[in-house]
Protein backbone atom coordinates (compact mmCIF):
# COMPACT_ATOMS: atom_id res chain seq x y z
CA UNK A 1 0.00 0.00 0.00
CA UNK A 2 1.14 3.40 -1.12
CA UNK A 3 1.53 6.04 1.06
CA UNK A 4 3.70 9.20 1.95
CA UNK A 5 7.42 7.91 3.69
CA UNK A 6 7.26 7.60 7.95
CA UNK A 7 10.08 10.58 7.69
CA UNK A 8 7.46 13.02 5.43
CA UNK A 9 4.87 14.95 7.59
CA UNK A 10 2.31 16.41 6.92
CA UNK A 11 2.66 19.13 3.25
CA UNK A 12 0.48 21.29 5.12
CA UNK A 13 0.02 23.25 8.45
CA UNK A 14 -3.79 23.17 8.89
CA UNK A 15 -6.48 20.95 7.52
CA UNK A 16 -10.33 21.10 8.18
CA UNK A 17 -10.03 17.72 9.12
CA UNK A 18 -7.02 15.76 11.19
CA UNK A 19 -7.89 11.66 11.57
CA UNK A 20 -6.27 10.25 14.24
CA UNK A 21 -5.60 6.47 13.06
CA UNK A 22 -5.85 5.05 9.66
CA UNK A 23 -7.80 2.00 10.86
CA UNK A 24 -10.83 1.57 8.04
CA UNK A 25 -12.91 3.62 9.95
CA UNK A 26 -10.50 6.43 9.62
CA UNK A 27 -10.14 5.86 5.89
CA UNK A 28 -14.03 6.13 4.98
CA UNK A 29 -14.04 9.13 6.81
CA UNK A 30 -11.10 10.43 5.10
CA UNK A 31 -12.58 9.81 1.73
CA UNK A 32 -16.19 11.04 2.38
CA UNK A 33 -14.86 14.77 4.02
CA UNK A 34 -12.15 14.47 0.69
CA UNK A 35 -14.77 13.86 -1.59
CA UNK A 36 -16.78 16.91 -0.08
CA UNK A 37 -14.48 18.92 -1.03
CA UNK A 38 -12.52 19.39 2.68
CA UNK A 39 -8.48 18.84 3.12
CA UNK A 40 -7.87 15.82 4.73
CA UNK A 41 -4.86 14.64 6.90
CA UNK A 42 -4.63 10.63 8.13
CA UNK A 43 -2.33 10.42 10.68
CA UNK A 44 -1.08 6.72 11.32
CA UNK A 45 1.20 6.03 14.38
CA UNK A 46 2.36 2.34 12.64
CA UNK A 47 4.05 2.17 8.84
CA UNK A 48 0.47 1.03 6.86
CA UNK A 49 -2.91 1.65 7.47
CA UNK A 50 -5.71 -0.41 7.59
CA UNK A 51 -5.79 -1.35 11.51
CA UNK A 52 -7.27 -4.33 12.40
CA UNK A 53 -8.87 -5.02 9.17
CA UNK A 54 -5.22 -6.21 7.26
CA UNK A 55 -3.83 -8.55 5.19
CA UNK A 56 -0.38 -10.25 6.10
CA UNK A 57 1.85 -12.79 5.16
CA UNK A 58 2.62 -14.61 8.88
CA UNK A 59 4.80 -17.40 7.72
CA UNK A 60 8.10 -17.19 6.32
CA UNK A 61 8.63 -17.73 3.08
CA UNK A 62 4.86 -18.78 2.54
CA UNK A 63 2.80 -17.00 0.07
CA UNK A 64 -0.36 -17.23 1.61
CA UNK A 65 -1.97 -13.31 2.65
CA UNK A 66 -4.33 -14.07 5.68
CA UNK A 67 -6.56 -11.61 7.43
CA UNK A 68 -4.60 -11.45 9.96
CA UNK A 69 -7.38 -10.22 12.68
CA UNK A 70 -10.85 -9.01 10.83
CA UNK A 71 -11.95 -12.20 8.50
CA UNK A 72 -15.57 -11.84 7.50
CA UNK A 73 -17.77 -8.98 6.30
CA UNK A 74 -21.33 -8.50 7.69
CA UNK A 75 -22.23 -4.95 8.48
CA UNK A 76 -20.33 -3.00 5.73
CA UNK A 77 -23.28 -1.15 3.85
CA UNK A 78 -23.28 -1.48 0.42
CA UNK A 79 -24.12 2.40 0.10
CA UNK A 80 -20.67 3.35 1.52
CA UNK A 81 -18.74 0.94 -0.87
CA UNK A 82 -20.93 2.77 -3.73
CA UNK A 83 -20.76 6.03 -2.76
CA UNK A 84 -17.10 5.70 -2.27
CA UNK A 85 -16.67 3.94 -5.48
CA UNK A 86 -14.64 0.62 -4.16
CA UNK A 87 -13.06 -1.70 -6.02
CA UNK A 88 -13.65 -4.57 -3.33
CA UNK A 89 -16.34 -7.56 -3.81
CA UNK A 90 -17.28 -10.18 -1.07
CA UNK A 91 -18.69 -13.68 -1.79
CA UNK A 92 -21.27 -15.44 -0.35
CA UNK A 93 -20.30 -18.43 1.98
CA UNK A 94 -22.62 -21.96 0.67
CA UNK A 95 -22.49 -22.93 3.94
CA UNK A 96 -23.63 -21.26 6.88
CA UNK A 97 -22.44 -23.91 9.66
CA UNK A 98 -21.62 -27.59 10.76
CA UNK A 99 -21.43 -28.54 14.26
CA UNK A 100 -20.07 -31.78 15.30
CA UNK A 101 -21.11 -33.49 18.04
CA UNK A 102 -21.12 -37.20 19.44
CA UNK A 103 -24.46 -38.75 20.19
CA UNK A 104 -25.34 -42.26 21.45
CA UNK A 105 -21.45 -43.13 20.66
CA UNK A 106 -21.39 -42.16 17.34
CA UNK A 107 -19.71 -39.01 15.35
CA UNK A 108 -22.48 -36.57 13.94
CA UNK A 109 -23.64 -33.05 13.02
CA UNK A 110 -25.31 -30.49 12.39
CA UNK A 111 -24.92 -28.97 8.97
CA UNK A 112 -26.89 -25.57 7.98
CA UNK A 113 -26.88 -24.90 4.32
CA UNK A 114 -26.77 -26.35 1.39
CA UNK A 115 -30.28 -25.81 0.58
CA UNK A 116 -33.22 -26.14 3.07
CA UNK A 117 -34.52 -29.21 2.24
CA UNK A 118 -31.09 -30.56 2.80
CA UNK A 119 -30.86 -28.27 6.13
CA UNK A 120 -33.90 -29.90 7.30
CA UNK A 121 -33.15 -33.38 7.00
CA UNK A 122 -29.94 -32.44 9.04
CA UNK A 123 -31.77 -31.12 11.74
CA UNK A 124 -34.35 -34.05 11.64
CA UNK A 125 -31.54 -36.66 11.37
CA UNK A 126 -29.95 -34.75 14.90
CA UNK A 127 -33.09 -34.41 16.39
CA UNK A 128 -34.98 -36.81 15.35
CA UNK A 129 -38.25 -34.74 13.86
CA UNK A 130 -38.90 -31.54 11.95
CA UNK A 131 -39.57 -29.21 15.54
CA UNK A 132 -36.39 -27.74 15.84
CA UNK A 133 -35.58 -27.10 12.14
CA UNK A 134 -39.54 -25.27 12.16
CA UNK A 135 -38.63 -23.44 15.09
CA UNK A 136 -35.47 -22.51 13.95
CA UNK A 137 -36.96 -20.98 10.46
CA UNK A 138 -39.39 -19.14 13.28
CA UNK A 139 -36.71 -17.69 14.97
CA UNK A 140 -34.45 -16.76 12.20
CA UNK A 141 -37.73 -15.06 10.23
CA UNK A 142 -38.03 -12.71 13.37
CA UNK A 143 -34.07 -11.82 13.35
CA UNK A 144 -33.88 -11.08 9.66
CA UNK A 145 -37.29 -8.97 10.00
CA UNK A 146 -35.66 -6.89 12.72
CA UNK A 147 -32.23 -6.77 10.11
CA UNK A 148 -34.59 -5.44 7.31
CA UNK A 149 -35.84 -2.94 9.45
CA UNK A 150 -32.54 -1.88 11.76
CA UNK A 151 -30.09 -1.97 9.39
CA UNK A 152 -30.83 0.76 6.99
CA UNK A 153 -30.85 3.06 10.20
CA UNK A 154 -27.13 3.07 10.64
CA UNK A 155 -26.14 5.22 8.08
CA UNK A 156 -29.00 7.76 9.42
CA UNK A 157 -28.91 10.11 12.58
CA UNK A 158 -29.59 7.99 15.67
CA UNK A 159 -32.96 6.90 16.19
CA UNK A 160 -34.56 7.33 20.13
CA UNK A 161 -35.09 4.03 21.97
CA UNK A 162 -38.74 4.32 21.15
CA UNK A 163 -38.08 4.97 17.84
CA UNK A 164 -36.21 2.19 16.76
CA UNK A 165 -38.87 0.08 18.49
CA UNK A 166 -41.70 1.55 16.52
CA UNK A 167 -39.78 1.06 13.67
CA UNK A 168 -39.18 -2.60 14.40
CA UNK A 169 -43.30 -2.37 15.08
CA UNK A 170 -42.77 -6.07 16.87
CA UNK A 171 -42.86 -6.67 20.35
CA UNK A 172 -42.12 -10.09 20.41
CA UNK A 173 -38.90 -9.59 18.92
CA UNK A 174 -38.26 -5.73 21.00
CA UNK A 175 -38.81 -8.20 24.49
CA UNK A 176 -36.56 -11.02 22.71
CA UNK A 177 -33.50 -8.83 21.88
CA UNK A 178 -33.67 -5.77 23.49
CA UNK A 179 -35.87 -5.98 26.88
CA UNK A 180 -34.83 -9.88 28.57
CA UNK A 181 -32.01 -11.75 28.01
CA UNK A 182 -31.52 -13.99 24.85
CA UNK A 183 -30.94 -17.14 27.00
CA UNK A 184 -34.56 -16.63 27.77
CA UNK A 185 -35.67 -16.96 24.28
CA UNK A 186 -33.06 -19.87 23.39
CA UNK A 187 -34.16 -21.78 26.07
CA UNK A 188 -37.98 -20.71 25.55
CA UNK A 189 -37.79 -21.68 21.45
CA UNK A 190 -35.15 -24.72 21.18
CA UNK A 191 -35.06 -27.83 23.02
CA UNK A 192 -32.04 -28.94 21.45
CA UNK A 193 -28.56 -28.49 23.20
CA UNK A 194 -26.45 -28.51 20.56
CA UNK A 195 -29.12 -26.31 18.37
CA UNK A 196 -29.18 -23.90 21.44
CA UNK A 197 -25.60 -23.43 21.68
CA UNK A 198 -25.24 -22.68 17.79
CA UNK A 199 -27.77 -20.02 18.17
CA UNK A 200 -26.19 -18.15 20.99
CA UNK A 201 -22.72 -18.21 19.45
CA UNK A 202 -23.66 -15.09 18.23
CA UNK A 203 -24.14 -13.32 21.50
CA UNK A 204 -20.44 -14.45 21.77
CA UNK A 205 -18.41 -13.45 19.76
CA UNK A 206 -15.67 -11.16 21.65
CA UNK A 207 -18.19 -10.65 24.28
CA UNK A 208 -17.88 -12.59 27.97
CA UNK A 209 -20.55 -13.18 28.65
CA UNK A 210 -23.86 -15.28 29.86
CA UNK A 211 -26.82 -16.08 28.28
CA UNK A 212 -28.47 -14.87 31.10
CA UNK A 213 -26.33 -12.29 31.67
CA UNK A 214 -28.59 -9.05 32.79
CA UNK A 215 -26.55 -6.24 31.15
CA UNK A 216 -27.77 -7.52 27.93
CA UNK A 217 -24.05 -6.81 26.36
CA UNK A 218 -24.54 -10.70 24.99
CA UNK A 219 -28.08 -9.37 23.27
CA UNK A 220 -25.88 -6.10 21.98
CA UNK A 221 -23.61 -8.71 20.63
CA UNK A 222 -26.22 -10.86 18.89
CA UNK A 223 -28.23 -7.97 17.33
CA UNK A 224 -25.15 -6.62 15.59
CA UNK A 225 -24.32 -10.38 14.37
CA UNK A 226 -27.64 -11.26 12.83
CA UNK A 227 -28.86 -7.79 11.10
CA UNK A 228 -25.49 -7.13 8.79
CA UNK A 229 -26.77 -6.27 5.07
CA UNK A 230 -30.59 -6.54 6.42
CA UNK A 231 -30.21 -10.22 6.32
CA UNK A 232 -27.29 -11.13 8.67
CA UNK A 233 -24.91 -12.89 6.06
CA UNK A 234 -21.34 -12.81 6.84
CA UNK A 235 -19.49 -13.07 3.44
CA UNK A 236 -15.45 -13.60 2.78
CA UNK A 237 -14.10 -10.15 1.63
CA UNK A 238 -12.34 -11.39 -2.23
CA UNK A 239 -8.49 -10.97 -1.50
CA UNK A 240 -9.10 -10.86 1.98
CA UNK A 241 -9.50 -8.33 4.69
CA UNK A 242 -6.51 -5.94 3.38
CA UNK A 243 -8.07 -5.51 -0.19
CA UNK A 244 -10.78 -3.62 1.79
CA UNK A 245 -8.64 -1.16 3.17
CA UNK A 246 -6.48 -1.11 0.30
CA UNK A 247 -9.20 0.00 -1.70
CA UNK A 248 -10.55 2.75 0.87
CA UNK A 249 -6.71 4.21 1.13
CA UNK A 250 -6.75 4.34 -2.49
CA UNK A 251 -10.61 5.85 -2.40
CA UNK A 252 -9.49 8.39 0.36
CA UNK A 253 -5.86 9.20 -1.73
CA UNK A 254 -7.77 10.13 -4.89
CA UNK A 255 -10.03 12.07 -3.37
CA UNK A 256 -7.90 14.55 -2.46
CA UNK A 257 -6.97 13.28 1.38
CA UNK A 258 -3.28 13.01 2.42
CA UNK A 259 -2.07 10.11 4.18
CA UNK A 260 0.79 10.00 6.47
CA UNK A 261 2.03 6.51 8.09
CA UNK A 262 4.78 6.39 10.81
CA UNK A 263 3.54 9.46 12.43
CA UNK A 264 1.93 8.74 16.34
CA UNK A 265 -0.92 11.06 17.92
CA UNK A 266 0.15 12.38 20.91
CA UNK A 267 -2.22 15.16 22.05
CA UNK A 268 -5.10 17.22 21.36
CA UNK A 269 -6.24 20.91 22.37
CA UNK A 270 -9.20 22.56 21.71
CA UNK A 271 -11.63 25.52 22.33
CA UNK A 272 -14.52 23.75 20.73
CA UNK A 273 -13.83 25.24 17.13
CA UNK A 274 -10.72 24.56 16.34
CA UNK A 275 -8.11 22.10 17.45
CA UNK A 276 -4.31 21.28 17.38
CA UNK A 277 -3.02 17.60 17.52
CA UNK A 278 0.45 17.36 17.99
CA UNK A 279 1.91 14.10 16.47
CA UNK A 280 5.78 12.30 17.00
CA UNK A 281 7.87 10.52 14.80
CA UNK A 282 11.31 8.28 15.01
CA UNK A 283 12.78 11.66 13.90
CA UNK A 284 10.55 14.65 14.66
CA UNK A 285 7.67 16.30 16.44
CA UNK A 286 5.03 18.85 15.16
CA UNK A 287 1.58 20.18 15.58
CA UNK A 288 -1.04 20.39 12.69
CA UNK A 289 -4.26 22.72 13.12
CA UNK A 290 -7.72 21.41 12.55
CA UNK A 291 -11.21 22.38 12.32
CA UNK A 292 -12.51 18.97 13.14
CA UNK A 293 -10.43 16.43 14.54
CA UNK A 294 -12.09 12.40 14.20
CA UNK A 295 -10.18 10.05 16.41
CA UNK A 296 -9.99 6.69 14.88
CA UNK A 297 -9.31 4.90 18.11
CA UNK A 298 -10.73 3.62 21.25
CA UNK A 299 -12.51 5.58 23.78
CA UNK A 300 -9.31 5.43 25.83
CA UNK A 301 -6.67 6.71 23.61
CA UNK A 302 -9.53 9.12 23.05
CA UNK A 303 -8.96 10.42 26.87
CA UNK A 304 -5.14 9.41 26.34
CA UNK A 305 -4.95 12.64 23.58
CA UNK A 306 -7.50 15.15 25.09
CA UNK A 307 -6.57 14.45 28.73
CA UNK A 308 -10.23 13.17 29.96
CA UNK A 309 -11.05 10.96 32.40
CA UNK A 310 -10.49 7.58 30.73
CA UNK A 311 -13.73 5.43 30.21
CA UNK A 312 -14.08 1.83 32.11
CA UNK A 313 -11.53 -0.39 31.41
CA UNK A 314 -12.54 -2.69 28.65
CA UNK A 315 -11.68 -6.22 28.15
CA UNK A 316 -11.47 -8.52 25.41
CA UNK A 317 -12.03 -12.26 25.72
CA UNK A 318 -11.09 -14.49 22.58
CA UNK A 319 -8.05 -16.52 21.15
CA UNK A 320 -7.36 -15.76 17.47
CA UNK A 321 -5.39 -18.10 15.47
CA UNK A 322 -4.29 -18.53 12.13
CA UNK A 323 -2.91 -21.88 10.16
CA UNK A 324 -2.00 -22.78 7.14
CA UNK A 325 -2.47 -26.21 5.99
CA UNK A 326 -1.65 -28.75 3.34
CA UNK A 327 -4.72 -30.72 3.25
CA UNK A 328 -8.40 -30.26 5.27
CA UNK A 329 -8.45 -33.06 7.65
CA UNK A 330 -10.55 -35.66 7.49
CA UNK A 331 -14.15 -35.82 9.38
CA UNK A 332 -15.03 -38.32 11.95
CA UNK A 333 -18.24 -37.81 11.61
CA UNK A 334 -17.61 -39.13 7.38
CA UNK A 335 -21.61 -38.09 6.11
CA UNK A 336 -19.87 -34.48 5.91
CA UNK A 337 -17.75 -33.76 3.38
CA UNK A 338 -14.89 -31.89 4.48
CA UNK A 339 -14.88 -28.84 2.07
CA UNK A 340 -18.38 -28.13 3.31
CA UNK A 341 -18.12 -28.58 6.91
CA UNK A 342 -15.01 -25.82 6.72
CA UNK A 343 -16.52 -23.51 4.12
CA UNK A 344 -19.05 -22.69 6.77
CA UNK A 345 -18.75 -22.03 10.40
CA UNK A 346 -17.25 -24.79 12.08
CA UNK A 347 -18.56 -24.69 15.98
CA UNK A 348 -16.72 -26.69 18.27
CA UNK A 349 -17.32 -27.37 21.79
CA UNK A 350 -20.16 -24.99 21.57
CA UNK A 351 -23.02 -26.61 22.79
CA UNK A 352 -25.63 -25.06 25.21
CA UNK A 353 -24.29 -26.44 28.55
CA UNK A 354 -20.68 -26.25 27.09
CA UNK A 355 -20.86 -22.48 26.46
CA UNK A 356 -22.36 -22.32 30.11
CA UNK A 357 -19.46 -23.89 31.99
CA UNK A 358 -16.94 -22.74 29.58
CA UNK A 359 -17.82 -18.87 30.76
CA UNK A 360 -18.80 -19.85 35.02
CA UNK A 361 -15.32 -21.14 34.87
CA UNK A 362 -13.27 -18.39 33.03
CA UNK A 363 -15.25 -16.16 35.47
CA UNK A 364 -14.09 -18.37 38.55
CA UNK A 365 -10.37 -17.23 37.01
CA UNK A 366 -9.46 -21.05 35.38
CA UNK A 367 -8.76 -21.21 31.79
CA UNK A 368 -12.35 -23.23 30.39
CA UNK A 369 -11.40 -26.96 30.34
CA UNK A 370 -12.93 -27.64 26.98
CA UNK A 371 -12.94 -24.10 25.12
CA UNK A 372 -15.27 -23.27 22.86
CA UNK A 373 -14.40 -21.90 19.21
CA UNK A 374 -15.41 -21.86 15.87
CA UNK A 375 -13.14 -22.47 12.51
CA UNK A 376 -13.84 -21.41 9.05
CA UNK A 377 -11.62 -21.78 5.96
CA UNK A 378 -11.31 -18.46 4.33
CA UNK A 379 -9.54 -20.32 0.92
CA UNK A 380 -12.33 -22.28 0.28
CA UNK A 381 -14.74 -19.55 -0.44
CA UNK A 382 -11.81 -17.17 -2.18
CA UNK A 383 -8.28 -18.89 -3.34
CA UNK A 384 -6.86 -15.92 -4.50
CA UNK A 385 -5.18 -14.61 -1.34
CA UNK A 386 -2.89 -18.04 -1.93
CA UNK A 387 0.10 -18.45 -4.69
CA UNK A 388 -1.17 -20.35 -7.83
CA UNK A 389 1.17 -23.25 -6.83
CA UNK A 390 -0.36 -23.66 -3.67
CA UNK A 391 -4.03 -23.95 -4.57
CA UNK A 392 -2.53 -26.44 -6.84
CA UNK A 393 -1.02 -28.16 -4.40
CA UNK A 394 -4.11 -28.34 -1.93
CA UNK A 395 -2.93 -25.61 0.57
CA UNK A 396 -5.97 -23.92 2.62
CA UNK A 397 -6.13 -21.44 5.52
CA UNK A 398 -8.18 -21.93 8.62
CA UNK A 399 -9.14 -19.05 10.73
CA UNK A 400 -9.90 -20.20 14.38
CA UNK A 401 -11.77 -17.35 17.03
CA UNK A 402 -11.92 -18.91 20.62
CA UNK A 403 -14.34 -17.56 23.37
CA UNK A 404 -14.65 -17.32 27.11
CA UNK A 405 -11.03 -16.59 27.55
CA UNK A 406 -11.17 -12.96 28.89
CA UNK A 407 -7.90 -11.28 29.19
CA UNK A 408 -7.47 -11.18 33.07
CA UNK A 409 -6.89 -14.83 32.30
CA UNK A 410 -3.74 -14.07 30.68
CA UNK A 411 -2.42 -11.35 32.77
CA UNK A 412 0.18 -14.10 35.38
CA UNK A 413 2.07 -15.12 31.86
CA UNK A 414 0.54 -14.27 28.94
CA UNK A 415 2.73 -16.89 26.57
CA UNK A 416 2.79 -19.75 29.05
CA UNK A 417 -1.28 -19.18 29.03
CA UNK A 418 -1.84 -18.61 25.25
CA UNK A 419 0.11 -22.03 24.63
CA UNK A 420 -1.67 -23.91 26.74
CA UNK A 421 -5.04 -22.41 25.12
CA UNK A 422 -3.59 -23.08 22.05
CA UNK A 423 -2.99 -26.67 22.46
CA UNK A 424 -6.42 -27.53 24.41
CA UNK A 425 -8.15 -25.74 21.90
CA UNK A 426 -6.87 -27.57 18.81
CA UNK A 427 -7.43 -30.74 21.17
CA UNK A 428 -11.33 -30.20 21.45
CA UNK A 429 -11.14 -29.72 17.58
CA UNK A 430 -9.21 -33.10 16.91
CA UNK A 431 -11.44 -34.58 19.01
CA UNK A 432 -14.09 -34.47 16.12
CA UNK A 433 -11.36 -35.30 13.53
CA UNK A 434 -10.02 -38.34 11.93
CA UNK A 435 -6.69 -37.06 12.20
CA UNK A 436 -4.93 -34.66 14.24
CA UNK A 437 -4.89 -31.17 13.24
CA UNK A 438 -1.27 -30.92 13.61
CA UNK A 439 -0.56 -33.53 11.41
CA UNK A 440 -2.53 -30.93 8.55
CA UNK A 441 -0.18 -28.37 9.26
CA UNK A 442 1.63 -26.84 6.29
CA UNK A 443 5.75 -25.78 7.74
CA UNK A 444 7.34 -21.85 6.71
CA UNK A 445 10.99 -21.91 5.21
CA UNK A 446 12.16 -22.42 8.51
CA UNK A 447 10.51 -25.56 9.24
CA UNK A 448 8.24 -24.32 11.69
CA UNK A 449 4.51 -25.26 11.35
CA UNK A 450 2.30 -22.47 10.19
CA UNK A 451 0.36 -22.06 12.87
CA UNK A 452 -0.07 -17.95 14.78
CA UNK A 453 -1.91 -17.89 18.51
CA UNK A 454 -3.01 -14.26 19.17
CA UNK A 455 -4.27 -13.38 22.85
CA UNK A 456 -6.60 -9.98 24.28
CA UNK A 457 -2.75 -8.86 25.72
CA UNK A 458 -1.28 -9.94 22.04
CA UNK A 459 -4.01 -7.62 20.88
CA UNK A 460 -3.45 -4.90 23.11
CA UNK A 461 0.17 -4.45 22.52
CA UNK A 462 -0.28 -4.82 18.30
CA UNK A 463 -3.34 -3.02 17.62
CA UNK A 464 -3.83 -0.86 20.95
CA UNK A 465 -6.88 -2.59 21.63
CA UNK A 466 -8.17 -1.95 25.00
CA UNK A 467 -7.93 -5.26 27.29
CA UNK A 468 -7.82 -6.42 23.31
CA UNK A 469 -11.31 -6.17 22.96
CA UNK A 470 -12.00 -6.40 19.42
CA UNK A 471 -15.03 -3.79 20.03
CA UNK A 472 -13.17 -1.15 22.42
CA UNK A 473 -15.76 -1.64 24.72
CA UNK A 474 -18.91 -2.91 25.33
CA UNK A 475 -21.44 -2.73 21.96
CA UNK A 476 -24.24 -0.16 23.14
CA UNK A 477 -27.91 -0.92 21.20
CA UNK A 478 -28.22 1.45 18.04
CA UNK A 479 -30.74 4.07 19.62
CA UNK A 480 -29.92 7.25 21.68
CA UNK A 481 -27.78 6.60 24.60
CA UNK A 482 -27.20 8.86 27.76
CA UNK A 483 -24.95 11.93 26.66
CA UNK A 484 -24.89 11.03 22.59
CA UNK A 485 -25.37 13.26 20.14
CA UNK A 486 -27.05 13.05 16.50
CA UNK A 487 -24.46 11.03 15.28
CA UNK A 488 -23.64 8.30 17.87
CA UNK A 489 -19.97 9.78 17.21
CA UNK A 490 -20.31 13.28 19.20
CA UNK A 491 -17.92 13.92 22.62
CA UNK A 492 -17.46 16.92 25.04
CA UNK A 493 -15.44 18.51 22.96
CA UNK A 494 -17.70 20.06 19.88
CA UNK A 495 -15.26 19.69 17.04
CA UNK A 496 -13.99 16.07 18.61
CA UNK A 497 -15.36 13.27 17.17
CA UNK A 498 -15.08 9.72 17.85
CA UNK A 499 -15.01 7.53 14.57
CA UNK A 500 -13.96 3.84 16.03
CA UNK A 501 -14.98 0.93 16.96
CA UNK A 502 -16.47 2.34 20.30
CA UNK A 503 -18.60 5.19 19.12
CA UNK A 504 -22.40 3.96 19.28
CA UNK A 505 -23.02 1.58 15.88
CA UNK A 506 -19.46 1.01 16.31
CA UNK A 507 -17.95 -2.74 16.29
CA UNK A 508 -17.07 -4.88 13.64
CA UNK A 509 -15.90 -4.13 10.28
CA UNK A 510 -18.47 -1.96 8.60
CA UNK A 511 -17.33 1.71 8.36
CA UNK A 512 -20.46 3.01 9.92
CA UNK A 513 -18.62 5.18 12.07
CA UNK A 514 -16.05 6.81 10.00
CA UNK A 515 -19.82 7.65 7.53
CA UNK A 516 -21.03 8.87 11.11
CA UNK A 517 -18.55 11.12 11.83
CA UNK A 518 -18.44 12.29 8.10
CA UNK A 519 -21.76 13.07 8.17
CA UNK A 520 -21.65 14.77 11.17
CA UNK A 521 -18.64 17.34 10.16
CA UNK A 522 -20.33 18.28 7.30
CA UNK A 523 -23.56 18.86 9.07
CA UNK A 524 -21.46 21.11 11.06
CA UNK A 525 -19.38 22.75 8.22
CA UNK A 526 -20.70 23.26 5.39
CA UNK A 527 -19.18 24.61 2.36
CA UNK A 528 -18.66 28.19 1.68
Amino acid sequence: MSAKPANEGPAHEAYDAVIVGGGHNGLVAAAYLARAGRSVLVLERLGSTGGAAVSTRPFAGVDARLSRYSYLVSLLPKKIVRDLGLDFRVRTRTVSSYTPVERAGRPTGLLVGGGERRTREAFARLTGSDREYDAWQRFYAMTGRVAQRVFPTLTEPLPTRDELRRTIDDEDAWRTLFEEPIGAAIERTFTDDLVRGVVLTDALIGTFADAHDPSLRQNRCFLYHVIGGGTGAWDVPVGGMGAFTDALASAARAAGAEIVTGHEAVRVETDGRSAEVAYRTEDTDGTVAARHVLVNASPQELAALTGDTPPAPAEGAQLKVNMLIERLPRLRDTSVDPREAFAGTFHIAEGYEQLATAHAQAASGALPAAPPSEIYCHSLTDPTILAPHLVERGYQTLTLFGLHTPARLFAHDNDVVREELLLSTLAQLDAHLAEPIADCLATDAEGRPCIEAKSPLDLERDLRLPGGNIFHRDLAFPHVQEGTGRWGVETTHPNILLCGAGAVRGGGVSGIPGHNAAMAVLEDQPLG
